[in-house]
């Protein structure tokens, strides 16, 4: 079934990204856009409400600091959740993340069935993929990113839930945490006293300029003015006063932070064997990534100087089966690379297998401000004042 969904999916980008120019794709697209009309329409109404308290929102006594972005995937959300994260519980701050985890294994359908008749909903916790301590969930039942999250991040408390008010209050309650980081929580506006963080990516900061589904925006641009920062991710050599002045457009008082992804390392996605940058210097590679925008990911590994012999991209969120694997590591060889790289989002969700005659390896990345520093600081601050 997945398989199929990722299919349609991916025929649905072609069109978004105007990758296909046949009749079925000009008709896709014109229906696209008539539902892109109707779905800013019921964005718009929906904001309508909360903004006049019709949707009542809740307040739970502590710090809510929202990350998410206005498009669909591709802004490199996670890194900047766990640089957050990281300076917060640094900090003083006991953290929870609190993540809807997309594509995670859903709950048992008889549980969510009889919880429904029941009205027992509230009644069943949200799932813990780590209290703090000790990794609690496979990447299966979390989800890629709230498992990534929790591997890397160390006293910080991840859960699962796309309630996130329950989340929260359990958070609070079970773990005594004081500050939620609401993980792609821009949209999600059930709770008060927030703070609202925005990315842009600055390679592609509002796709077409349609909503979705003919485009990759959640909401109207315009909307971008509920942020309190905003976070330019992915700057390198190009200037930025361009998209500034845009954004200026739309937010005159959010302080505007440019930030970077910068690589640190390679590892073995299945020995843990951690190897310098400059291993990949004039290496023919082959990359395998399922990821919203893989020509990212590839442009990175050319800038460290590997060589791009092949390449094989899949959906967003995909996940990998052993045979998959198999055959990209066959491809790989025959095209003469000397390793596949991947993308550690993509590296949680691989399948276990014996072969070894090519190496995997998964580029480790972090966040790095370039311009903003202080306004970071000062976020962070801000954040931890009690």
């Amino acid at each position: 079934m997945w398989q199929w969904t990722e299919t349609v999916e991916q025929y649905i980008l072609d069109v978004i990204f105007d990758r296909r120019h046949d009749f079925g794709a000009r008709l896709t697209s014109a229906v696209l856009f008539g539902l892109s009309r109707i779905f800013q329409v019921i964005v718009q109404c929906r904001l309508w409400l909360w903004r006049h308290r019709i949707f009542r929102d809740h307040t739970l006594g502590c710090q809510v600091v929202s990350i998410g972005n206005l498009t669909v995937g591709g802004t490199g959300k996670t890194p900047v959740v766990e640089i957050f994260a990281r300076a917060l519980q640094q900090a003083g701050r006991r953290v929870a993340i609190l993540s809807r985890g997309y594509k995670s294994t859903p709950r048992p359908f008889w549980q969510r069935v009889t919880a429904k008749i029941m009205f027992q909903e509230d009644q069943i916790p949200p799932k813990v993929v780590s209290d703090g301590q000790s990794l609690l969930l496979d990447v299966e039942q979390a989800g890629d990113e709230p498992y990534m999250l929790a591997s890397n991040l160390k006293n910080v408390v991840v859960l699962v839930d796309k309630d996130r008010v329950k989340a929260g209050r359990y958070a609070i309650q079970r773990f005594g945490c004081d500050t939620l980081l609401l993980d792609d929580g821009f949209q999600y506006l059930a709770l008060k006293s927030r703070l609202d963080i925005c990315l842009v990516d600055r390679n592609n900061p509002f796709g077409n300029h349609h909503l979705l589904p003919r485009g990759t925006l959640r909401e109207p641009i315009a909307n971008l003015k509920r942020a309190r920062y905003i976070f330019i991710t992915k700057c390198g050599q190009f200037g930025t006063d361009k998209l500034r002045k845009a954004l200026r457009r739309y937010n005159d008082r959010a302080e505007i932070i440019e930030c970077a992804h910068q690589p640190l390392y390679i590892q073995d996605v299945f020995t843990g064997e951690q190897f310098p940058l400059s291993k990949l210097q004039n290496l023919d590679v082959a990359a395998l990534s399922g990821i919203a925008v893989p020509e990212s990911f590839e442009d990175g590994l050319r800038a460290l100087g590997a060589n791009v012999v092949y390449r094989r991209s899949y959906a967003d969120h995909h996940r990998y089966t052993q045979q998959e694997i198999l055959n990209m590591i066959n491809r790989s060889l025959k095209r003469g690379a000397k390793a596949i790289l991947t993308t550690e989002k993509d590296a949680v969700r691989y399948p276990k297998i014996d072969r070894r005659d090519i190496p995997v390896y998964f580029l480790r990345v972090e966040i790095r401000i370039i311009t903003g520093a202080k306004d970071f600081d000062d976020a962070v601050a801000r954040i931890c004042h009690r």
